[in-house]
């Protein structure tokens, strides 16, 4: 076992775009400061990628290519998706697409180029397993966080602060969760594994797949299904009535905006709940007008040539799940009608979202140090006095911060908000300093290791 005797300042969890736009505009603060903490992200993927297994061809952003890392508080920023265009030689061929929304391979890569610029800071390949408090009389002066690599090894990383980060956990119905059967995926995983093996046709003429779901994520999917294997027989299965179009006019767009998060924080709790009803609409289990077109014309042309191959099962809900070697047995109940639908598929994909609870999960030891799981308005997690380190959490306050929380749309001006804080909490040392030297190759951390 060896022990480094320094510790970080700040150790971020996770590094998907919240604490890459957090690792920007720190490095931007303390250049024009002149000074230094040290700091690292703590990945669990072995590089970035950015919803990797959801990256299909042909798919869209949904958002404007405006609002990356940086634009929306510094358009002048090198790190804006314009000047990852320009170093890439395609400024003048992306004008001329005339739009305003890249494919998503594109942005993908534009930030993987950005997180290129601090693979020193970051230590990806491990996974995050604890967060234990460390005591000094009766305070809480640092954080020990856990983690372990693909291997095994297991390290402590003690931190004077923490930014969690971590990204959403795949959600799962319950009548699947006890299925552990590899003909059944989440999206999440849907490119890494829809095709390995390929779908046998458990000794039908054709595979047979199905898409829970009635998201974007699920409509991408099941048009991805149909293209990728043309004998199949698709089903997209769905508990509403319709695909329902998302709503993305100017007259709406506005409570994504970084502005309306002052207006949504300050209302009472029923008021900002009200709002979420209100407007579940423009992020939740809808689809772009465009693939409910596709869908719809596709439906229409089997109608023409007889031929149903494609199947939108709508008002439906899964009320059993039996696997065995001939495929994967779904009992469905429609709404309206007394019989059971039973089919059965080579393979289901389960387009059905994410929960944001991890930061509460890893925080399990520390919650008797906490006042609950109250996040403020500049995102730091409610702590009493006796609690030195401060935490700060990204993207698990919808209910607290609006809509947008969970989204791209605020990352620039929500990344600063947390780094101008931790910059103002923190002691900084001179970027001269013996610290500063040393942490500018190793990151300047006390790392338990553990063979």
């Amino acid at each position: 076992m060896h022990t480094e005797p320094t510790m970080y300042d700040i150790v971020g969890i996770g590094f998907g775009p919240s604490n890459l736009a957090l690792a920007i505009a720190l490095d931007e603060i303390l250049r024009d400061d002149a000074r230094a903490l040290s700091h690292c992200f703590i990945e669990r993927q072995p590089r970035f990628t950015w919803h990797g297994d959801m990256l299909l061809p042909g798919t869209d952003m949904q958002i404007s290519f405006l609002k990356d890392l940086v634009s929306l508080r510094d358009p002048t920023s090198p790190y804006s998706f314009v000047n990852y265009l320009r170093q890439h030689k395609r400024l003048e061929a992306f004008i001329s697409q005339k739009t305003f929304f890249p494919s998503r391979i594109e942005f993908n890569d534009y930030l993987r180029w950005s997180a290129g610029h601090f693979d020193a800071h970051c230590r990806y390949g491990e996974n995050v397993t604890r967060v234990v408090p460390e005591y000094k009389g009766g305070e809480v002066v640092a954080l020990r966080v856990h983690s372990s690599d693909a291997a095994g090894r297991e390290r402590q990383r003690r931190s004077r602060s923490l930014v969690f980060a971590p990204g959403g956990r795949p959600v799962v119905p319950d009548c699947f969760a006890d299925q552990n059967d590899a003909r059944i995926m989440h999206s999440s995983r849907y490119l890494g594994a829809i095709e390995r093996p390929a779908p046998d046709t458990g000794g039908a003429s054709a595979p047979a797949l199905a898409v829970v779901g009635g998201g974007q994520s699920a409509a991408e999917i099941f048009l991805d299904l149909v293209a990728r294997y043309p004998n199949a027989k698709v089903d997209l299965i769905l508990r509403g009535s319709t695909l329902k179009p998302s709503e993305d006019g100017p007259s709406i767009n506005h409570i994504f905006d970084p502005d309306y998060t002052d207006f949504f924080f300050g209302q009472p709790r029923q008021v900002r709940q009200s709002l979420l009803a209100e407007f579940r609409h423009t992020n939740y289990a809808v689809v772009d007008g465009d693939l409910i077109e596709r869908i719809s014309a596709m439906l229409y042309a089997q109608r023409v040539d007889g031929n149903e191959r494609v199947r939108v099962l709508s008002s439906c809900s899964v009320e059993r799940v039996s696997c065995d070697e001939r495929g994967v047995h779904l009992d469905l109940a429609q709404l309206g009608s007394v019989e059971r639908l039973q089919a059965r598929y080579q393979r289901v994909v389960l387009a059905t979202g994410y929960m944001r609870d991890t930061s509460e999960a890893l925080l399990a030891e520390l919650e008797p140090e906490l006042d609950g799981f109250c996040i403020g308005r500049h995102y730091q997690l409610a702590t009493p006095a006796h609690v030195k380190p401060p935490i700060f959490v990204q993207g698990s306050s919808e209910t607290t911060h609006g809509l947008a929380d969970t989204l791209l749309s605020v990352l620039a001006v929500r990344s600063h908000e947390i780094a101008r804080s931790l910059v103002d909490k923190l002691a900084l040392k001179p970027a001269t300093s013996a610290f500063a030297r040393a942490g500018a190759g190793a990151g300047g951390a006390l790392v338990t290791e553990v063979e």
